[in-house]
């Protein structure tokens, strides 16, 4: 069974910072694509960033010099490092895991970023 488990997230002020972190298991953590999403009230899930098992990174463009995604993979865990938060970050975050043409989804941590 799969599981995809996001934690780390919370409440923020304008400029601040939070690290979220998702736990895999049921997968070969090592050879998955791995990724984070977001989906504001009202608007569809975007990605935020994606890493693949051979380290190459894609960001959104709203995401690039601001947050990083990172793995471990002896802790089937993956992360994302979000600096000088702003309010439109407030969203649902989703972790993925891409792999064998399956993908498979976090059930979501919110971030909520305000004053």
């Amino acid at each position: 069974q799969v599981q995809l488990v996001e934690s780390g997230g919370g409440l923020v002020q304008p400029g601040g910072s939070l690290r979220l972190s998702c736990a895999a298991s049921g997968i070969k953590f090592s050879i998955y694509t791995m990724g984070w999403y977001r989906q504001a009230p009202g608007k569809q899930r975007e990605l935020v960033a994606t890493l693949t098992s051979g380290g190459t990174t894609n960001y959104a463009d709203s995401s690039k010099g601001r947050f990083t995604i990172s793995r471990d993979n002896a802790k089937n865990t993956v992360y994302l490092q979000m600096n000088n938060l702003k309010l439109e970050d407030t969203a649902i975050y989703y972790c993925s895991a891409l792999g064998n043409l399956i993908n498979y989804w976090g059930q979501g941590t919110q971030v909520t970023v305000s004053s």
